[in-house]
């Protein structure tokens, strides 16, 4: 089994090459991991287009969910993306922080990190910030992020608890997090859990939905809510790839499943 440290490499890599591929490419693969689909699946990705401040150049195609349709962001506000990709949630978040706001994108993908700062630069925007680090030891001080927003990112990292324990550090007393996350309702078969480029591609690295919310409340928030929530349906000919017809039978009749939940959460006020 990899360790932590292999795994976050394995993902670093593999979405290192998906910012180099098109969002129609990603659309049509597990989160972009580019495994397996020869037809044409959303598999995740819900739809920006009609979201104020979306840009094209900015979606990749990657997310699980419209964490920032739902995170009540107000003028004035600064927002956290963890894992912001190319930057599409950072400027759906800036037209309602507008540029009295401040937007702050954290990657640990260099390559991400400069599409994103590209994107930022032919917009013209000077309140949008996109900084390289772990989100799992956040470059960011203590108490100063009104909103965080994330989409299908969490699930990629090995220890998520310490996760949420930077995002409750880093987070305003009274401010809170809307975020979109593959999570598990069952237990996935093996040969899905122990694929790398699964793993990358947001599937095999989530945990059990339970669990996940009680991550969350374990880290102090409060006002637990989940604001969305859907079933994955992954394809015949993905799962094909992982699972004889066997197990493939077993576990479309079984009671496993995988969701996106968009769910928000508070920090106590002092």
């Amino acid at each position: 089994m990899k360790t932590a440290e292999e795994l976050k490499e394995t993902v670093r890599q593999k979405y290192g090459e998906i910012a180099l591929q098109s969002k129609e490419v990603n659309e049509t693969s597990c989160c972009g991991s580019g495994c397996c689909s020869d037809e044409a699946y959303n598999i995740m990705n819900d739809d920006y287009a009609t979201l104020e401040g979306y840009n094209p150049d900015a979606d990749l195609g990657l997310g699980c969910g419209l964490p920032t349709q739902f995170a009540k962001i107000q003028k004035g506000d600064t927002v956290l993306d963890l894992g912001s990709g190319a930057g599409n949630d950072c400027f759906v978040a800036r037209a309602e922080t507008g540029d009295e706001g401040k937007v702050i994108g954290i990657d640990f993908t260099p390559a991400m990190i400069e599409k994103a700062r590209t994107n930022a630069s032919k917009l013209g925007f000077t309140n949008v910030e996109f900084i390289q680090g772990d989100i799992d030891n956040m470059p960011i001080e203590d108490n100063t992020v009104d909103v965080i927003v994330s989409n299908c990112v969490l699930n990629l990292v090995p220890d998520k608890d310490t996760v949420f324990g930077e995002m409750f550090r880093v987070t305003k007393p009274g401010g809170h997090f809307s975020i979109s996350d593959i999570v598990l309702i069952g237990e996935l078969p093996e040969a899905l859990k122990e694929d790398a480029m699964m793993y990358a591609g947001c599937v095999s690295g989530a945990i059990q939905k339970e669990e996940y919310l009680n991550l969350i409340r374990k880290n102090g928030f409060e006002n637990i809510t989940l604001q969305k929530e859907k079933a994955i349906v992954l394809p015949d000919n993905i799962l094909r790839n992982y699972l004889n017809e066997e197990e493939l039978s077993e576990f479309k009749d079984g009671t496993s499943g995988i969701f996106s939940i968009t769910v928000y959460a508070e920090k106590p006020s002092l």
